[in-house]
């Protein structure tokens, strides 16, 4: 039986606390998933042809989530066989000093994918309502107006970011970009897992970094704003979908199909070619040779 991954799609004006959804998902093997995947690439791939050769529109994917939640290994799966030409990968850490002299949306604005496009953002601008939200002195590099002290950045003035993340991705989407947003929901104790395997395994220390740690205790601090921003910002042209992410394999599989029903949803066709007498000229010029 087909799952029903329209269940992972937060209403718009839900009130979400992610202590109550389970991070479990389905149980799957590496091989079946795997499996799974490839028998959805032909579909996938048709998809995205059409829509790089309509050039109408275009598609921004989001991830966030909770460090070792798998967004890059999610990327690399679903993504590979796909044609590069069509998809780009960006990823937002922390703002260059000539991104701290811009409004903080500037550097996500010159990332947007043109028409024809898939562009990824792993982590992206919603890291403007997450980090600095949890270590708001972070806002300080920002010179913002009115805001001289980590304790100016009040509730009014999160509502605020919100009401123009919403705006910005209002604009965009009625102007032809596609938005399909993912939090991948990691349990703390499969990050502990993974964590440690990324210490236990050399061929996997490179993916450490001890700031993770630091992350990590303040844990119960980002699953407050986490739920805050799916609650604020989960919009019916930009719907949130929150991804078990326990189990690799099925949030995976659960990610490609979210993506592969949304393409079918648009109805895209290919752009008409040139006329029947116009092709038949060359194919005569052709045959000449």
């Amino acid at each position: 039986m087909k799952t029903d991954y329209s269940k992972m799609q937060v209403a718009k004006g839900a009130t979400i606390n992610l202590a109550t959804i389970s991070t479990q998902g389905e149980k799957l093997s590496k091989k079946k998933g795997k499996s799974l995947l490839n028998a959805n690439l032909k579909e996938f791939k048709a998809l995205q042809r059409v829509l790089y050769a309509s050039g109408k529109q275009s598609v921004l994917i989001v991830f966030q989530a909770p460090d070792a939640a798998g967004k890059d290994g999610a990327i690399r799966s679903i993504f590979s066989g796909i044609n590069p030409q069509g998809v780009r990968v960006d990823n937002f850490r922390k703002p260059s000093k000539l991104e701290l002299a811009q409004d903080y949306l500037w550097r996500h604005s010159n990332k947007l994918p043109a028409r024809g496009m898939i562009e990824i953002f792993n982590r992206s601008h919603y890291e403007n309502l997450l980090v600095t939200r949890v270590n708001p002195h972070f806002l300080m590099g920002e010179n913002i107006p009115g805001l001289d002290r980590p304790e100016d950045a009040d509730a009014n003035f999160w509502a605020s970011r919100y009401r123009q993340i919403n705006d910005f991705e209002q604009h965009i989407y009625e102007n032809g970009t596609i938005i399909i947003k993912f939090f991948l929901h990691l349990s703390k104790a499969e990050q502990k897992a993974r964590f440690l395997s990324r210490l236990d395994e050399q061929e996997k220390n490179w993916k450490f970094n001890s700031g993770d740690l630091k992350v990590r205790a303040q844990w119960d601090a980002y699953q407050k704003v986490y739920a805050d921003m799916l609650s604020n910002t989960s919009t019916d042209f930009a719907p949130w979908h929150i991804i078990p992410a326990d189990n690799k394999p099925s949030a995976r599989v659960a990610i490609q199909q979210i993506i592969i029903d949304k393409l079918k949803s648009l109805q895209l066709k290919y752009p008409e070619g040139e006329g029947a007498e116009d092709l038949g000229i060359a194919r005569k010029i052709l045959d000449s040779e």
